[in-house]
């Protein structure tokens, strides 16, 4: 009966030891992460931040959300990189369903140690274009498409995947549905799942290959999930590299620098416009730009201000909103739809840009044109009254610009007469008699 006691105790004992165990042993994390636009250096810094993380946690798996119509081909590999030398496995997710992971995207889904996709997504067209606006020979061409036919094959041998679909996908611009992906022999991708939470359910158990060939068994029950959001600067600098907010960017920073010039010391517009401008050329390092679309902005903007300061009839006005509109077209060279910048935001900000232009020019120039008020030069043809007789190359006094000044005249003037500043010497004035004037009231002649 003891030893049955004692037996009871010891297990009893046991278990709420094991139980004490497993309670402070830490719950492993699963990392989150999304990228939902261009891959550009931003993107890469944040998904090297992600992988980093989740190394030091000793997290169980990232999983990378990915939507994305491509981007730079420098900024995918450091991504790729990340992910091959991370001690973390990484998932890389297309979805929700509608949504695409092309060319970079394709080539960082083809990387990935678990390449899943929802349903209704697809991947592919990963074919390299210039990301500066300039035209290529087919030589060059041909290069570019073998270094990066040549990567890709790279990474799909290593990941065990359909090598010759990946070199269609590089050199014949072909894409994939998640059905073609995930039938095909060797498949490109692993899963097709509907959202991330049924990823991480359907990984644990799964044993993978890791890009150094090590065998690694997931376990992803009861882990939690930890989401990790760009930082605020991260996120600044991911919306201006936007093709649209780059636009609006360069036109403000133009503007700016206009305006300053035409007022020099009003600050403000120069540095705004400055700072615009500096941003612009930041997005422009990432974005397909066409530098000639740049000039035909710029062109427009001088043909605006040129209409207001030459007689023109309207041509150079016409000129310059036409030149405006070209360059805002031609502005992004890219065939990706997401990367263009649509005519319900150009025709605006084109329409704008030009009547802001010409009505600073326009008060600018009146300014110009209008007589002095100050100085000696306001002084001239004002109107007063003959204090007191003046006589022929002789002084008096008269009264004009509510002040009292000595005057001079060719001809006798008589006290009270209407007169007209005709030149300033000095402190002295040159009038002369304005015939058909009013008298001015008896109050104001000075006998």
């Amino acid at each position: 009966m003891r030893m049955s006691r004692q037996f009871i105790a010891a297990v009893i004992a046991l278990a709420a030891l094991v139980n004490a165990r497993a309670q402070s042993q830490p719950v492993p994390h699963v990392y989150t992460a999304e990228i939902d636009g261009i891959i550009h250096p931003v993107a890469a810094e944040y998904v090297r931040g992600v992988i980093t993380k989740a190394d030091a946690d000793g997290a169980a798996l990232v999983v990378i959300s990915l939507r994305t119509p491509g981007g730079l081909v420098d900024s995918t590999r450091d991504i790729n990189n990340a992910i091959i030398h991370a001690k973390t496995p990484i998932a890389v997710f297309v979805g929700p369903s509608g949504n695409r992971a092309a060319s970079a995207g394709f080539l960082i889904t083809i990387a990935a140690d678990i390449a899943a996709m929802a349903p209704a997504t697809h991947i592919g067209a990963a074919h390299p274009v210039t990301g500066n606006g300039e035209k290529v020979d087919d030589t060059m061409a041909k290069k570019m498409a073998s270094d990066v036919a040549a990567y890709a094959r790279t990474l799909a041998t290593q990941r065990k995947r359909n090598v010759a679909l990946v070199e269609q996908a590089v050199l014949e611009s072909r894409s994939f549905t998640e059905q073609e992906a995930l039938s095909a022999s060797p498949p490109l991708i692993d899963l097709v799942v509907n959202d991330v939470p049924e990823l991480v359910r359907k990984l644990d158990g799964r044993s993978i290959t890791r890009f150094d060939g090590h065998t690694q068994t997931l376990h992803t029950a009861g882990t939690s999930s930890v989401n990790v959001e760009m930082s605020w600067q991260q996120r600044i600098l991911s919306l201006i590299a936007h093709p649209q907010i780059a636009y609006l960017l360069l036109t403000l920073g133009t503007l700016g620098l206009t305006i300053e010039l035409w007022s020099p010391g009003a600050v403000l517009p120069g540095v705004a416009g400055g700072i615009c401008l500096l941003l612009a050329f930041f997005a422009f390092q990432i974005l397909p730009v066409s530098y000639a679309g740049v000039l035909l902005i710029l062109f427009g903007l001088g043909l605006l201000v040129l209409e207001v300061k030459v007689t023109s009839y309207g041509l150079l006005g016409v000129g310059g909103v036409l030149s405006l509109l070209l360059g805002s077209m031609m502005l992004i060279d890219s065939p990706l739809p997401e990367l263009q910048i649509g005519l319900r935001l150009i025709i605006p900000v084109t329409l704008s840009i030009a009547g802001i232009l010409v009505f600073l020019v326009t008060l600018a120039v009146n300014a110009q044109r209008a007589p002095p008020v100050t100085g000696a030069s306001a002084m001239l043809h004002e109107m007063g009254y003959a204090l007191t007789p003046i006589d022929p190359g002789g002084t008096g006094h008269v009264r004009t610009h509510g002040e009292i000044w000595t005057a001079s005249a060719s001809e006798r003037i008589e006290a009270g007469t209407p007169v007209r500043v005709t030149a300033v010497e000095g402190l002295r004035l040159q009038v002369a008699a304005e015939s058909g004037a009013s008298e001015p009231p008896s109050s104001a002649v000075h006998r």
